[in-house]
C-alpha cells in the first residue's frame, strides 16, 4: 500500500538504531545566539544519528559562538519517536518558541531542506510569523540553490561512488521528489552530470519525475551489467529502505533485478558525507554574514 509523505508503516522502524545515541538538542540556556538546525526528520535512528545529528555536531564546531538546536517538520515522525522511543524532538513552532523564552537576540535558521520546494516554503512562513521574538532572524538557503551548490553536489556524489565508476556500471540516485516547480532541480543536477561527462549517473525520484520508470529506461539504453542505487537524501530512511532496497515487487532493487542487472543498494543518507556537511555550514555562515550587526 503507498504511503502518504511521512506516515510510518507498521512494519518498519523497529531494529532501527539504539535513540539514546541520538543528541535531540532541545536544551534550554541556549544564549543569545541560536542556530536553529531544520530538518524534516526521520524515525531510523541510525540514520538520524549519522546524517542530522552529524550536520547539527559540524555545525557545533564550526560555530561555536552559537547554540545548536533542533526542530523537525514531519509532526508524524516525532510522535513516533516519542511513542516508541520516548524521546522527545521539537518541532518548529517549539523550537522557535523555545528561543524566544530562553532571550535568544541573534537566531539562524538553517534548513536541511534539498530545494526551495513546499517544506522549505512552511518553513520560511512560519518563522516570518514569529520574527517579530527576535532582534535578528536569518534562513539559510537549501542545498541546491546556486550554480556553485550543484557543483559541489555533483562532487560530493561521483567522489562518494568512485569505487563502482568502473565503465559498466550504472549509479542510480533515488531524490523523494515533489509537486512543487523546485522539482526542476532533478532534471537540472541530471544534465550538469552529463555536460561534466557523468553520462552513467542517473537521477530520479520516489513521488515525481523522472520516476522510477524513466531511470530504468535510460539504464536500459546503455550498455551496464550492474546497477549502484543510493538515495538522492539527506537522510536514509523509509524511502532509503523500503522504496529502493526493499524487497517488495515495486521497489527499485526488485526493478532492476528483474531487468537482469546486478544491483548494488548503499542505504547512505548525503548528510553522512563531509562535503555536504560544509556546504550547509557555507550556506548557513551567508545567512550569518546577512545580519546586519
Amino acid at each position: 500500500m503507498e504511503k502518504k509523505a511521512g506516515e510510518i508503516s507498521e512494519e518498519e522502524n523497529y531494529g532501527t538504531g539504539d535513540a539514546s545515541l541520538d543528541h535531540t538538542r532541545n536544551e534550554d540556556g541556549i544564549g543569545e545566539k541560536e542556530l536553529l538546525i531544520v530538518s524534516f526528520g526521520t524515525s531510523y535512528n541510525d540514520s538520524r544519528r549519522l546524517t542530522i545529528g552529524a550536520i547539527e555536531k559540524s555545525m557545533e564546531e564550526e560555530f561555536p559562538e552559537y547554540s545548536v538546536r533542533r526542530g523537525f517538520t514531519s509532526q508524524i515522525i516525532i510522535d513516533h519517536i516519542k511513542s516508541r522511543d520516548h524521546a522527545v524532538i521539537d518541532n518548529v513552532t517549539e523550537a522557535l518558541n523555545r528561543a524566544a523564552d530562553n532571550g535568544v537576540k541573534t537566531l539562524v535558521i538553517q534548513p536541511t531542506h534539498l530545494m526551495n520546494g513546499l517544506e522549505y516554503t512552511d518553513l520560511v512562513n512560519e518563522a516570518e510569523e514569529l520574527a517579530d521574538a527576535f532582534p535578528e532572524v536569518a534562513i539559510g538557503a537549501p542545498l541546491l540553490t546556486s550554480y556553485e551548490d550543484f557543483q559541489a553536489v555533483i562532487r560530493a556524489i561521483t567522489e562518494d561512488t568512485a569505487r563502482y565508476d568502473d565503465g559498466e556500471t550504472a549509479i542510480c540516485f533515488m531524490g523523494h521528489g515533489t509537486e512543487a516547480e523546485a522539482n526542476q532541480v532533478y532534471a537540472r543536477l541530471q544534465d550538469m552530470l552529463e555536460t561534466e561527462g557523468y553520462g552513467n549517473y542517473f537521477i530520479g525520484t520516489v513521488e515525481a519525475e523522472p520516476s522510477l520508470a524513466d531511470v530504468l529506461a535510460s539504464v536500459n539504453r546503455g550498455s551496464y551489467r550492474k546497477v549502484v542505487l543510493q538515495p538522492l537524501m539527506v537522510v536514509a530512511g523509509d524511502h532509503a529502505h523500503n522504496d529502493m532496497a526493499g524487497e517488495d515487487e515495486d521497489t527499485w532493487k526488485t526493478a532492476f533485478l528483474e531487468a537482469g542487472y546486478e544491483v548494488t543498494c548503499v542505504v547512505k543518507g548525503l548528510g553522512e558525507l563531509e562535503s555536504i556537511r560544509r556546504l550547509f555550514a557555507e550556506h548557513a555562515r551567508e545567512a550569518m554574514n546577512s545580519l546586519g550587526g
